[in-house]
């Protein structure tokens, strides 16, 4: 597994070497796959709400970066177009959270993909789906982090 923050040299794509959410939250990526991605994260207690359970715009993060890492399969820039989110469990500190995404149809430059938030028991927690666009904006150069 690799931890965006201490990943080696061309372990990672240029895209996530950059993604400064991934690395502040701590996702670690498992499976960095062509229509396919999983991440992990560990539920910090600076990622609670009021209530004491994760805040929901945080586990929207973690399987928004998936689904990125998911839908980015080729070196052109691809974008999500749109998104929703269901929440179906709380989460509290402590817990360990993984979001798999799937392909499920790609035409032209669009795509759908779908992301199920588990947590370490299994428990499904939330599930989205985006809608990607691929994009003709320039990509980070390898190597460099930069465009």
């Amino acid at each position: 597994m690799d931890d965006v923050r201490a990943a080696p040299e061309g372990g990672l794509r240029p895209m996530l070497l950059r993604d400064r959410v991934a690395v502040t939250l701590g996702m670690r990526l498992a499976v960095d796959e062509p229509g396919h991605a999983v991440i992990t994260m560990v539920v910090r207690d600076d990622m609670l709400n009021g209530f004491d359970v994760m805040h929901g715009g945080l586990i929207f993060s973690l399987a928004d970066t998936a689904f990125a890492v998911a839908c980015n399969e080729t070196d052109e820039v691809t974008l999500a177009a749109g998104a929703e989110i269901s929440f179906l469990r709380p989460v509290r500190v402590g817990q360990e959270l993984t979001a798999t995404a799937l392909r499920r149809t790609r035409a032209g430059r669009s795509g759908i993909y779908d992301v199920q938030v588990v947590d370490e028991a299994g428990h499904v927690v939330a599930e989205f789906r985006g809608r990607s666009r691929t994009t003709r904006l320039p990509g980070p150069v390898p190597g460099t982090g930069t465009p």
